[in-house]
């Protein structure tokens, strides 16, 4: 069957469930999409299984309903963070399934199905994971009507498990735990040979879209946050993104290109324009970029003993490594009653405030600690900002608490005046600056992922490296992407039907 018969298809079954293809330009400003729509949006709850929560993958989702202007973020000064500059954390948590990474699953799936590539009626969508690209595979693959397949390491918190289960997903958990990617790859080789042409693999660790979806939708809301704090009276100095898929890697690209500095100054003729400074992150038990390093550690999410086809190299300034044991502790002082109560008393915080910090899952609080390393290490003042995101929030990690508690005892007064004093206290180990001849050791690094097992090519991974504009094509492929998504809706007729838009 020809691409165009697929797509022909997919359109009369979107027609049929009324379904609307969000366009990438409606995710970066919400204010596009249509008011009808953005009416019926107030009435539907965002986790709800409605096509129409599509448009809800934004990262300016207002929790009370609607759209923000201006991104949910977390300010994290200088008397919290131990260091002199401020760090703010972009929410991902008021997204659908609470996590960004429904983003990077739907911009695939967009994708594939106005070119064809893959036919929700006949295909099964299969989406390898640490754990939340795979719950957003889910989300998006129950809207459209999908059949979805979840791979993820069996040791990955139970909240997302038991989020799967609830969305019919297929479950596959293979032996280990976050850095055990290679075992999700392998399951995932497995499964697409068993299934041949009934099943599409959505590997966020490959699929370029999720560069180009981060690039221009959390990158463009990281610039509006800083915008926002700054007042044009700081400058960006940096970001940091552990690594992960290094689909959020992707903002740091933005923001380099971008620099927001010559916005925040555009009145001010004689400061000089900082350009940011990219960190990519890892943990220090599994110190794969740092040292070729390997192991297991507890920063859900993150991912390693691997590069990600997606990590654009030539953008990193530096490496560093968290510690998880620092993150956990972390995590602990800021969601357990008495670290939160410590931290009311010690800042004046108002008890919303402090409720605030819940919007960091692991991998946001290792995000933050990252942004707090950047500013001890490259001496960071008052005036200097650093930016990061919280893929989700704790709410996905509760019961790691539990576990915690357990192994542990239980939260006193005492451990969260120490746990206080170790995030004060956080150091600039583990972290190294890289050169031209770094980062491209670095790139170099895939080569044993995907060209030994993944089955691309030395040209493959040499034009990534060397081929000027690589990178600046797949971020500009979201306007070739959101005129097929237009004329995608327009066949598909349910604006016209249901809301009399063209």
């Amino acid at each position: 069957m020809s691409h165009q018969e697929v797509i022909d298809r997919t359109i009369k079954r979107c027609h049929d469930k009324q379904i609307i293809l969000p366009t990438i330009a409606q995710q970066i400003d919400p204010t596009l999409i249509p008011q009808q729509i953005r009416d019926e949006l107030i009435k539907i709850d965002p986790q709800e299984v409605n096509s129409l929560n599509l448009f809800r993958i934004t990262w300016h989702n207002d929790p009370k309903g609607g759209f923000r202007a201006v991104p949910n973020y977390v300010v994290v000064p200088p008397e919290l963070s131990g260091c002199k500059s401020n760090v703010l954390v972009m929410l991902g948590k008021y997204f659908p399934t609470g996590a960004h990474k429904v983003g990077a699953t739907y911009v695939m799936l967009s994708d594939m199905l106005t070119k064809g590539t893959f036919d929700p009626e006949k295909q099964q969508g299969m989406f390898p994971s640490t754990g939340n690209f795979c719950r957003g595979g889910a989300f998006n693959a129950c809207l459209l009507g999908c059949q979805n397949v979840a791979v993820l390491p069996e040791n990955m918190s139970e909240e997302r498990f038991a989020w799967l289960r609830r969305h019919n997903a297929e479950i596959h958990a293979t032996p280990g735990c976050e850095s055990n990617v290679k075992e999700v790859f392998d399951k995932a080789k497995q499964l697409c040979a068993e299934r041949g042409d009934k099943i599409v693999n959505f590997n966020q660790f490959e699929l370029l879209q999720n560069y180009t979806w981060h690039y221009n939708c959390t990158g463009r809301a990281l610039e509006k946050v800083f915008l926002d704090f700054a007042q044009g009276k700081k400058r960006l100095f940096g970001s940091f993104f552990t690594t992960g898929s290094a689909g959020s890697i992707a903002a740091a690209d933005y923001l380099k290109f971008a620099n927001p500095n010559k916005k925040s100054h555009a009145n001010v003729k004689e400061v000089q324009l900082h350009t940011p400074v990219n960190c990519c992150g890892e943990a220090v038990q599994c110190p794969t970029i740092f040292s070729n390093g390997y192991g297991a550690h507890q920063i859900e999410g993150i991912g390693d003993k691997h590069i990600p086809w997606i990590f654009n190299t030539h953008s990193q300034d530096m490496v560093a490594c968290i510690d998880d044991a620092v993150a956990m502790r972390v995590l602990r002082l800021f969601n357990e009653p008495f670290g939160k109560a410590l931290i009311q008393k010690k800042l004046g915080w108002t008890a919303e405030q402090v409720e605030a910090l819940n919007g960091m899952g692991i991998s946001g609080v290792a995000n933050m600690i990252g942004c707090i390393k950047m500013a001890k290490y490259y001496d960071g003042d008052a005036n200097d900002v650093f930016v990061t995101v919280a893929t989700d929030s704790c709410a996905m990690y509760m019961s790691r608490l539990v576990e915690l508690e357990h192994q542990f005892g239980k939260y006193t007064e005492l451990q969260a005046e120490l746990d206080w004093e170790c995030l004060k206290n956080v150091k600039t180990d583990y972290m190294r600056e890289l050169s031209y001849a770094g980062r491209k050791q670095v790139h170099h690094l895939k080569y044993f992922t995907w060209v030994e097992q993944q089955g691309k090519t030395v040209e493959d991974l040499d034009a990534q490296f060397y081929e000027r504009g690589y990178w600046e094509k797949l971020a500009n492929y979201v306007y070739e992407l959101d005129q097929r998504i237009v004329e995608f809706n327009t066949k598909a007729g349910v604006l016209k039907a249901k809301y009399n838009i063209q």
